[in-house]
């Protein structure tokens, strides 16, 4: 992955690691495309969870309307930013276990954010690297906690944030769920090879 994608850099926009943590829950079922462009308008109204309480969840609905499943995320966005207020004084907590208590964060959105802000060994399993993992045959695809397991027992743990991002980037532009094209996809023909 290396000879493609060097030095990966993560696209999502963000100004901070609370509008971090809310890109990362918005780009849920939707289109990082779609997320930044919701986000550099909301991010101008929203830098910290006290913006967010101020906001109110109606005003949050009308911002992020047009991404997946906008009211619940509203509300999940309006519920942590309290939760991040009463109880952590406004600060993310670094903890796999306090993010995933958060409304809204599951397991891949705390492990998501830990990569991009930690040095906490994390490896994010998202649909692209499910598909890749299962494509390259390194994972039985069972569900997304089986191929996160079958990824770290694979890949070395000082890979494992490069790689992520790397695996995405890959699957999107050679190895896509739709119009798959083998000949296009370098490293499943290596493996071909190999076979």
């Amino acid at each position: 992955m290396n000879f493609l994608y060097p030095n990966p850099i993560p696209t999502l926009y963000y100004t901070n690691e609370y509008t971090l943590l809310i890109s990362i829950l918005l780009s849920s079922r939707t289109q990082e495309k779609k997320v930044n462009e919701i986000t550099k308008i909301l991010f101008k109204k929203i830098k910290k969870p006290t913006d967010t309480v101020c906001l109110s969840i109606k005003n949050m609905e009308n911002i992020i309307k047009n991404i997946g499943i906008y009211k619940k995320k509203s509300k999940n966005i309006y519920d942590l930013s309290v939760i991040l207020i009463k109880k952590y004084n406004e600060l993310i907590p670094k903890n796999i276990s306090e993010l995933k208590s958060l409304p809204g964060i599951g397991h891949k959105t705390a492990s998501v954010f830990l990569s991009y802000v930690s040095n906490i060994p994390v490896f994010p399993v998202d649909t692209h690297i499910h598909r890749m993992m299962i494509r390259w045959k390194l994972s039985n695809g069972k569900n997304v906690q089986q191929t996160e397991k079958d990824a770290k027992r694979f890949f070395k743990k000082e890979n494992w944030k490069k790689l992520h991002l790397q695996i995405i980037f890959y699957a999107k532009k050679y190895s896509p769920s739709r119009k798959w094209n083998l000949k296009k996809d370098l490293i499943y023909q290596e493996l071909i090879k190999i076979k």
